[in-house]
């Protein structure tokens, strides 16, 4: 059961990693960027929930 949620912890990560990267290419995030040298803070929650999303997964994948 716990590789299973841990795969699906993976998959949702690198979704989210996706959808951020998508966002960030996005009109209202290359001006955010280009004005304020940030991203908005939509994009930034993607990219945070991904990776922490995506780590997860793969230490409870690596745990027996």
């Amino acid at each position: 059961m716990n590789r299973i949620m841990a795969i699906a912890l993976i998959v949702i990560g690198a979704g989210l990693l996706y959808f951020g990267y998508q966002s960030s290419q996005g009109l209202d995030d290359q001006l955010s960027q280009t004005l304020t040298g940030n991203f908005t803070d939509e994009t930034v929650y993607y990219f945070i929930g991904g990776g922490i999303a995506l780590v997860v997964g793969l230490v409870m994948l690596r745990r027996k």
